[in-house]
């Protein structure tokens, strides 16, 4: 397992162990961060054994957003940016285009890019003081790391205007009222929920997952015949592979089912 600077990266039953890992930051995305990030997510694509990722940040909060620090005095800012969003955005496709299902685990604050790392996440759990902010327009900037992709879509568009507009901090509670977040948990649960959420993903059927991922996330781009027939193809596809046939084996006779890779 490659050794990265800013990422921590560990695959363990199945789930790979994905972390932020520049705590006196913020875990603030910097060059490097997305760099790292973005080797780090290819290699989990490339990996038999990951089959669900776990998201997290070190520290006191899971992602800040860009480092505004260290982009003071640069006078080749609008170059560097464009260095960091390449890899970044690579990063974010591919979370959201890989098989595997991404559960993220929100503690502290999510801001700015850390939106769109929540967004490109599947399935979000977030300690119940978490807080959630775009931030971008408050210091003259504007969306990025999928942030603006994401907000309306889970969100609708009116909400996510006000929220890009007045930088409305959100509350753990509200994110899930309003649908940018799964759950929230007690502070002090958060990793056990979230590590348990993951297990339980990776227990279960990685290709009718990383199937049903991929016509959920085409769904809102497509026509609905065009979707019906993705849904016919590929429910005919899980019914025909070994996974499926566990699957209705185990339902029939009732016990758990055990999945493998085939």
């Amino acid at each position: 397992m490659t050794t990265y600077e800013t990422i921590d990266l560990q695959v363990r039953d199945g789930v790979a162990h994905l972390m932020l890992n520049r705590p006196d930051a913020a875990n603030g995305i910097s060059l490097q961060l997305a760099r790292d990030l973005m080797d780090a997510v290819l290699a989990i694509s490339a990996d038999a054994d990951a089959r669900v990722v776990l998201l997290t940040g070190a520290g006191a909060r899971f992602c800040g957003g860009g480092d505004l620090k260290s982009f003071v005095g640069r006078d080749d800012l609008p170059t560097h940016l464009r260095e960091i969003l390449g890899p970044l955005h690579v990063a974010i496709t591919e979370l959201v285009r890989g098989d595997a299902p991404v559960v993220a685990a929100v503690q502290g604050s999510a801001a700015g890019a850390g939106i769109g790392l929540v967004g490109a996440s599947d399935l979000v759990l977030a300690g119940e003081s978490a807080k959630f902010v775009m931030a971008y327009t408050g210091v003259g900037l504007t969306p990025d790391g999928s942030s603006s992709w994401f907000l309306p879509r889970l969100v609708g568009l009116r909400r996510a205007l006000e929220l890009t507009f007045t930088n409305r901090v959100l509350s753990a509670a509200e994110a899930r009222d309003w649908g940018l977040i799964t759950a929230v948990v007690p502070d002090d649960q958060l990793t056990t929920e979230a590590e348990a959420l993951a297990a339980r993903l990776a227990a279960g059927a990685p290709q009718a997952l990383a199937a049903a991922k991929r016509l959920l996330h085409t769904s809102l781009e497509s026509t609905l015949e065009a979707h019906l027939a993705r849904e016919a193809e590929a429910i005919s596809a899980a019914s025909g592979s070994a996974e499926g046939a566990e699957g209705i084996a185990s339902f029939v006779e009732k016990r758990p089912p055990v999945f493998t890779r085939d």
